[in-house]
């Protein structure tokens, strides 16, 4: 079995003589959900679109399912692209099926899954509409379908949440929990951090271009160390009242620690003035520090 459900190596990229993508490398695991994350512009689509073979790399190899993208491999890869690309004219079941069956699906195995996926969306009444009269989170979710109806081992969403409801964004997330479990691999661009940490163990990290960062999210965040700490307690000692601090919705006081005071002082702080601690927890730094402050220095340098 390949160690890998999609591979690339050294890809890079160039329109003109601009390089969209520049020897960028990466491996995603069979079965994980991974994060591909990027500031507009970064070359995140120009990476996908060479990993599915829609265009080809300047140099550089990608490996899909152990194979190069071709059309048999690509049968068992699901897509759903940044843009809507859906014809406007066409009936939403009839687009679902289509696709279906051109990615394997006998008739009946097309007409079944797209009724079943329709239900579980709550478009079903809209069947028979044409994609044209749909609001743009009925045709996201309407191309999310297209992407999952023939079951893929290997699902690529750019974007996948945007445009939709709250409501929309748990249900897709649910499906593709369900599909992770079921032997799926599920690879997603997304600008929103807090899903990432929510559904991703490891992630790639590209600005113009470059690859910043790819790992375990967990151990990038540990080896940057904690940056703050959170106290909960009924009042705030007094040698602590002029250290950098901000007060959260809860009640809980943020100190940030650095070499002027580190989170052992600040425990000692309230030891000390005999206050007693509910809560006290060193804060490792969240994906949206992390990417503001790599994506930062690259383009400083």
């Amino acid at each position: 079995m390949n160690a890998h459900a999609l591979e690339v190596d050294g890809l890079t990229k160039t329109f003109g003589r601009r390089t969209v993508v520049d020897d960028v490398s990466f491996a995603v695991r069979p079965g994980e959900i991974f994060g591909f994350l990027g500031p507009n512009g970064s070359g995140k689509t120009t990476t996908i679109r060479m990993a599915l073979g829609i265009i080809r790399p300047d140099s550089g190899a990608v490996s899909v399912l152990g194979s190069s993208p071709g059309l048999s491999v690509l049968q068992s890869v699901g897509y759903l692209p940044e843009e809507a690309g859906l014809p406007p004219k066409a009936r939403v079941v009839d687009i679902i099926r289509y696709l279906g069956r051109l990615k394997g699906l006998t008739h009946a195995e097309a007409e079944s899954r797209a009724d079943e996926l329709l239900e579980r969306a709550r478009l079903h009444e809209h069947r028979l509409a044409k994609v044209e009269t749909l609001s743009q989170g009925m045709r996201q979710m309407t191309q999310f379908i297209i992407a999952i109806v023939h079951r893929p081992k290997l699902l690529i969403l750019d974007e996948p949440f945007a445009g939709l409801d709250p409501l929309n964004v748990q249900l897709m997330k649910q499906i593709l929990s369900e599909h992770q479990q079921a032997g799926a691999t599920i690879m997603f661009s997304t600008h929103i951090m807090s899903d990432v940490e929510e559904m991703c163990e490891r992630i790639a990290l590209i600005s113009d271009g470059d690859l910043l960062l790819f790992g375990d999210l967990g151990e990038i965040r540990r080896k940057r160390g904690a940056k703050s700490v959170q106290v909960q307690a009924a009042t705030v000692p007094e040698d602590l009242r002029d250290h950098r601090h901000r007060v959260l919705p809860d009640g809980t006081v943020e100190f940030e620690i650095g070499d002027d005071r580190t989170s052992d002082e600040i425990f000692r702080s309230y030891a000390s003035a005999g206050i007693q601690v509910d809560r006290f927890e060193r804060m490792l730094p969240s994906l949206t520090d992390i990417f503001i402050e790599e994506v930062s220095r690259a383009r400083q340098v």
